[in-house]
């Protein structure tokens, strides 16, 4: 087996976030889903962002954020995802290089602008996200460097690749690389909504063994098994899968695989401000852990860190050095 040059590498939909506070009327008026995410156009893209009110604007993207927090934790992270070159598109790129992650995926010259993600956060923290995907639906198998993927210990993958048909190939052959590398490849189901689009292909993702390892809430584990029964789901997931992780946000987490259930519990916080990118963040603390061979726990406590962290401000991205945070504490980093 090759050396391993990257702990974790993501790959996922490159969006810039455009974030603002707003309420129930606004989310009405515009006829979204509370807590969802919809794929829009451009031109819906155009009449959202300029109803909104004032923007906190930032690179963004779910696997992206992910792998920013492995990065802040003091992993050695890369990141494959497609912006075009434009303006949003540099300030992106800048910024993921500037948190310490490999970024090397050729920008889009023409197509598409780079895609952006307009997410509504309420006053009770919950976010509802727009996104138009832009360039990042242009991912395609061309942008899988296999060497790249061959010497990264795990390769996490986003569910919403799902949705471009590009980038699911795309997924598909970066998996198999990993796996013929004998690496490890983690998959998180992103959104309900996503799981309620894929639910079959999901399944036998986890099933054919395409993927190792599952990230989920629970709103994604009881649309993934199609039933509100929480250990059923759970139990079948156990079944599915070598490793499954559940978060079940103030509840902590549960840690599955086919010969045990463990639970970690959930970091206390001051303040729920924005739920935007807590997924993301537990995934980072988790796989995290993984990458030092922490027990599954650790690896939990890790990942509720890190998720209590970016939850009390706006924004998906952390705002302080995560393993300072970690080691503070007394967690190992």
């Amino acid at each position: 087996m090759a050396d391993v040059k990257y702990d974790v590498l993501g790959i996922g939909n490159a969006l810039f976030d455009v974030l603002v506070r707003t309420d129930e009327a606004f989310l009405a008026k515009h006829g979204m889903t509370k807590g969802s995410m919809s794929l829009i156009d451009e031109a819906r893209a155009a009449a959202i962002y300029q109803d909104m009110g004032p923007a906190t604007e930032v690179s963004g993207g779910s696997a992206a954020n992910t792998i920013v927090g492995i990065g802040s934790l003091g992993a050695r992270a890369a990141y494959v995802g497609k912006v075009k070159d434009d303006q949003i598109g540099k300030l992106y790129v800048h910024d993921i290089r500037a948190a310490g992650v490999a970024f090397n995926t050729p920008a889009a010259k023409d197509g598409p602008a780079t895609g952006c993600s307009y997410i509504l956060v309420t006053g009770d923290g919950e976010r509802t996200m727009n996104t138009y995907l832009g360039a990042a639906q242009d991912l395609s198998p061309a942008d899988i460097d296999p060497a790249e993927i061959a010497s990264a210990g795990i390769v996490y993958l986003e569910g919403y690749l799902w949705d471009p048909k590009n980038a699911k190939e795309a997924f598909v052959k970066a998996a198999k690389i990993a796996h013929d590398a004998r690496r490890k490849v983690a998959l998180t189901l992103s959104d309900s909504f996503c799981v309620d689009r894929y639910r079959d292909e999901f399944l036998s993702l986890m099933r054919n063994g395409t993927v190792d390892i599952v990230f989920a809430n629970e709103s994604e584990l009881h649309s993934l098994y199609a039933t509100s029964d929480f250990d059923a789901a759970l139990k079948e997931l156990r079944n599915d899968v070598n490793l499954g992780v559940v978060t079940r946000s103030e509840k902590g987490c549960m840690v599955v695989t086919p010969t045990e259930a463990v639970a970690a519990p959930a970091s206390p916080i001051a303040k729920l401000v924005d739920t935007t990118g807590a997924g993301d963040l537990f995934a980072a603390g988790f796989l995290y852990g993984l990458s030092r061979n922490l027990a599954h726990k650790q690896c939990g406590e890790l990942g509720a860190l890190a998720a209590a962290e970016v939850i009390q401000h706006i924004g998906a991205r952390p705002q302080v050095s995560l393993k300072e945070l970690a080691q503070q504490r007394g967690l190992t980093v």
